[in-house]
């Protein structure tokens, strides 16, 4: 069964206003051990919160795990007036093999008066026992509804694309070596979308990216309410207000998956003693079951040689 956790950890903000690594990774290996991490927030160059610099956190957690695969997607990445290099974004740790990469730029409308920063996707393809299964590990804007809606409509067209390679895989070139870029790399149908939303259950972004699609793409559906028929989502942002903190607990992190996956979802647990970051970690448990053999009849789908011929690549 396996196992994926998503935490936004804030640059790994700590209770004295600076950072700490060493506390992200000591609450991850309380919550569970994990196949799959999804980690938003993670930072380099900026400053916290007690004027400190943060090191470059993309390096160091990945040096704190070892034995996982790294993947990341910076879509905040500028210049410091002292020349220091600013980043902020997502990062994938994986133990299955990473099998391709895709990161996303996603809409940035222009919103006057609204403080925003540009956003991402990061999209992992993993080689699982089971067969391919694709990760996203999502951060939306929080300020500006305007561009939370364009960038949810962005990852619709996004699973739509990513179900269509599923079942008409592109075509790799006649004769090319494996390692060839035109090489033709499984794309997965089943996915998991983990993160910060920043927004509310039943808000009209939410319900806009669990919306059906016309061309029969498999529907996302919500984690939370596979695993908890009939329960309100648990809060997973402001269960440990600090002084300058205000506002109930509510609920911006979620877990959604493709209707393919639906009859997988075992369990769905929001870590509620996590400390430091305001948002808290999700942990998603999955069972294979039968999903292994088809996920194994499209993979091999996905490798058939291709009766095309592409000329004149470009």
């Amino acid at each position: 069964m396996p196992k994926l956790i998503t935490w936004n950890i804030q640059s790994a903000r700590s209770a004295g206003g600076g950072a700490d690594l060493g506390h992200v990774v000591g609450t991850l290996d309380r919550l569970s051990s994990f196949d799959v991490l999804c980690l938003q927030e993670v930072a380099c160059g900026f400053h916290a919160r007690d004027g400190s610099r943060l090191e470059d956190q993309f390096a160091g957690l990945g040096a704190r795990l070892p034995g996982f695969s790294a993947s990341w997607a910076a879509p905040v990445d500028t210049l410091a007036p002292d020349g220091a290099r600013c980043r902020l974004g997502t990062l994938v740790f994986s133990r299955y093999p990473v099998l391709q990469v895709l990161r996303h730029s996603l809409p940035w409308p222009a919103d006057p008066g609204v403080m925003s920063m540009p956003r991402a996707a990061l999209e992992v393809t993993l080689g699982t026992p089971a067969g391919p299964l694709r990760v996203v590990s999502v951060h939306l804007e929080y300020f500006s509804a305007l561009q939370r809606g364009a960038q949810v409509d962005r990852l619709r067209e996004l699973h739509r694309e990513a179900v269509t390679h599923a079942h008409a895989p592109p075509v790799g070139t006649p004769g090319a070596a494996d390692n060839s870029a035109f090489a033709a790399v499984p794309r997965a149908a089943p996915a998991v979308l983990l993160g910060d939303f920043n927004m509310l259950p039943g808000s009209p972004e939410y319900a806009r990216l669990l919306a059906p699609f016309a061309d029969g793409t498999p529907a996302l559906r919500d984690a939370w309410h596979l695993a908890h028929p009939g329960r309100p989502h648990a809060p997973t942002v402001g269960l440990h207000n600090d002084a300058t903190d205000a506002g109930m607990p509510f609920t911006f992190d979620f877990a959604f998956v493709s209707t393919d996956l639906a009859g997988r979802v075992r369990r769905l647990q929001v870590d509620g003693a996590a400390t430091g970051s305001d948002h808290q970690p999700l942990l998603l448990e999955l069972a294979w079951g039968r999903y292994r053999q088809a996920a194994r009849r499209a993979a091999r789908m996905a490798v058939l040689p291709a009766i095309a011929v592409l000329k004149e690549p470009i």
